[in-house]
C-alpha cells in the first residue's frame, strides 16, 4: 500500500453487506475531521486455483471472474458514498485476495487508524465471524483499531468518551488518543480507573484506592495543558473493569483502552478487559497499542 499524496491513511475494512455502513461513515468522519487521505479495503477469501466443481456449477476461472466483479463495483459503490458524505475527502479503493484480518493487518503498517466493523452476536457466532478478523488484527495491529458496533448505538448531550486507565504505559496511550478525540469531537472526556478488589481481600482497601487514584492522576496530568479545550472528568470505581467500562460507555461517542495493559491482550490472551469490551460495547471501541509496538 502506497501513502495516499504523502499523508497515512484511515483504512476502514468493508463489510460484505453494503447495508452496513456504520463503520463506513465512522471512517469517512475520521477522514474529515483529521484532514486525511480515507483508503476502502475489501478482502475476499477466494477459491483454490484449480478447483472445478461438476454437476453443471461454474469453473473455479467463471466463480472468480464473478467475485472480483461483485467485489469491484461494491468498493465503488463505497467510494461513491464516501464522496456524498464528505466531497472534500481524498478516498480510493482497493479488493485485495486473502482472509481479512491478514489483508488489514498488512495494510495496518502504514496506517493513521483500521476502522472496521462488529455485530453483537452470540459467543459461538462472534468467534467465527467478526471475532475472526477483529481479535486478530488488534492483537498485532501497529496502530489504533476502530470497532464500530451494528448498528449504530445513540449518543447523549453533552457528547463524551470513556477512557480506561490502569497506569501502564498502555493506558497513556489510550489517554493520549482518548484526549485527541475528545478534542476534535468537541466532547467531554471521562477517565476511569477500575478498581477490582482481589477476592481474598486486602490488608488496607483505603491506601489501595488512594494509589488507584495516585496513578489516574499521574496518567492524566499534563494532558489537559495540551488540549486545554477538552474537559476532563476523571474517577475510581470499584467494579470488574469490563462491566464498569461498559456502563460507562453505553452511550459514549466512544470508548477507547489500551491493547496490552494490566488485564490487556498478550498475544491472544482470551478474558481480557480489551476482548471483553469489544464483545459487550455498544458504542465504537478503539484499542490503542502501546507507542514502542507502533
Amino acid at each position: 500500500m502506497t501513502r495516499t499524496e504523502g499523508r497515512t491513511p484511515i483504512v476502514v475494512g468493508l463489510d460484505p453487506d453494503p447495508e452496513k455502513r456504520a463503520a463506513l461513515a465512522w471512517a469517512a468522519d475520521a477522514a474529515d475531521r483529521r484532514h486525511l487521505p480515507l483508503l476502502l479495503v475489501l478482502a475476499q477469501n477466494l477459491p483454490t486455483p484449480g478447483y472445478r466443481p461438476t454437476g453443471g456449477h461454474p469453473s473455479w476461472e467463471e466463480w472468480n471472474e464473478a467475485l472480483h466483479a461483485t467485489g469491484d463495483r461494491m468498493v465503488k459503490d463505497a467510494v461513491a458514498f464516501v464522496e456524498s458524505r464528505h466531497p472534500q475527502v481524498h478516498v480510493s479503493g482497493v479488493l485485495a485476495e486473502g482472509h481479512p484480518a491478514w489483508v488489514l493487518r498488512e495494510h495496518a503498517q502504514h496506517a493513521k487508524e483500521v476502522v472496521l466493523g462488529s455485530w453483537h452476536l452470540s459467543a459461538l457466532q462472534e468467534f467465527f465471524t467478526s471475532a475472526a478478523v477483529t481479535l486478530p488484527l488488534i492483537a498485532h495491529a501497529p496502530c489504533p483499531v476502530v470497532v464500530v458496533p451494528e448498528p449504530e448505538h445513540i449518543t447523549q448531550q453533552p457528547p463524551y468518551f470513556v477512557v480506561g486507565v490502569d497506569g501502564s504505559p498502555q493506558s497513556a496511550a489510550a489517554v493520549d488518543l482518548a484526549f485527541e478525540e475528545a478534542a476534535l469531537r468537541g466532547a467531554l472526556l471521562r477517565a476511569l480507573y477500575v478498581w477490582h478488589p482481589p477476592r481474598l481481600g486486602v490488608l488496607d482497601e483505603n491506601a489501595a484506592v488512594q494509589e488507584c487514584r495516585r496513578l489516574l492522576s499521574e496518567t492524566v496530568a499534563g494532558r489537559t495543558a495540551a488540549h486545554p479545550q477538552v474537559e476532563l472528568h476523571h474517577e475510581v470505581v470499584e467494579g470488574h473493569p469490563v462491566q464498569v467500562l461498559t456502563k460507562a460507555s453505553e452511550h459514549a461517542l466512544g470508548l477507547v483502552v489500551g491493547t496490552r495493559g494490566h488485564g490487556g491482550f498478550t498475544g491472544m490472551l482470551l478474558g481480557s478487559v480489551s476482548q471483553g469490551v469489544l464483545h459487550h460495547a455498544r458504542c465504537p471501541v478503539i484499542t490503542v497499542p502501546h507507542a514502542h509496538e507502533q
